[in-house]
């Protein structure tokens, strides 16, 4: 069944896309857009910060 013939019959229950999903293809999940990229590897940037920090501090010792 195609997407078009399952919203018609009712039988598709995935919402929409909506706000700058459904403009931009790169805003979804795993998009390549900075702004959700940055968002995304938060956590990361954040680990390598720390331990960039930690180098920083051994070197000082």
């Amino acid at each position: 069944m195609s997407f078009n013939k399952a919203i018609q019959s009712g039988k598709e229950h995935r919402k929409p896309y909506c706000g700058a999903k459904a403009i931009a293809r790169g805003c979804r999940n795993h998009g390549s857009c900075e702004w959700c990229e940055g968002n995304r590897t938060h956590k990361n940037d954040k680990r390598e910060l720390a331990a960039e920090q930690e180098l920083i501090d051994f070197e000082k010792m």
